[in-house]
């Protein structure tokens, strides 16, 4: 088993997020600067998914309501004005899930077995998710074209 604090999370998020990206949504996002106090500001779309087992987390997939339209018409095939706050709504749902999950098999394939739970979503204006009290918390920004987004990696080793 591998000491948790010498996973390489940023990398399995930024790979997986990319993954999911370009697969699902056929767009290519790159890693960007990021503060380590970022926040979106406005109004927003945040998707978390939890995992638990020999570690304990969450990932939470944050992106503003416009570029989450946008995601959500590319997925689904539609122009961005067709697109309700519903869709998008499910549509981070679905992205957090499948980057979640590919964070679970990487983190299961490292020796710590875990299983992931549904995905949650928030939705409003300039609120934030904390989440305290973990081993590793990693904020990672990402850039489609003018689109800031960010995924946040908290995560506890419990066995």
């Amino acid at each position: 088993m591998t000491d948790i604090s010498k996973l390489d999370l940023k990398g399995f998020c930024a790979n997986s997020t990319r993954s999911v990206f370009h697969t699902m949504l056929s767009m290519a996002v790159s890693a960007a600067e990021a503060d380590p106090s970022m926040e979106l500001s406005g109004s927003k779309v945040v998707g978390c998914v939890g995992f638990a087992g020999d570690v304990i987390g969450n990932i939470c997939v944050h992106v503003s309501k416009e570029f989450g339209r946008v995601m959500a018409a590319a997925m689904m095939g539609m122009e961005v004005d067709e697109i309700e706050d519903d869709e998008i709504n499910d549509v981070i749902g679905e992205v957090s899930n499948m980057v979640g999950g590919d964070m679970k098999s990487k983190l299961c394939d490292a020796g710590f077995p875990c299983v992931l739970s549904i995905p949650n979503v928030t939705s409003g204006r300039d609120f934030k998710i904390e989440s305290k009290g973990w081993m590793r918390h990693e904020k990672i920004a990402f850039q489609h074209q003018e689109e800031l987004s960010m995924v946040e990696v908290f995560i506890k080793f419990i066995a």
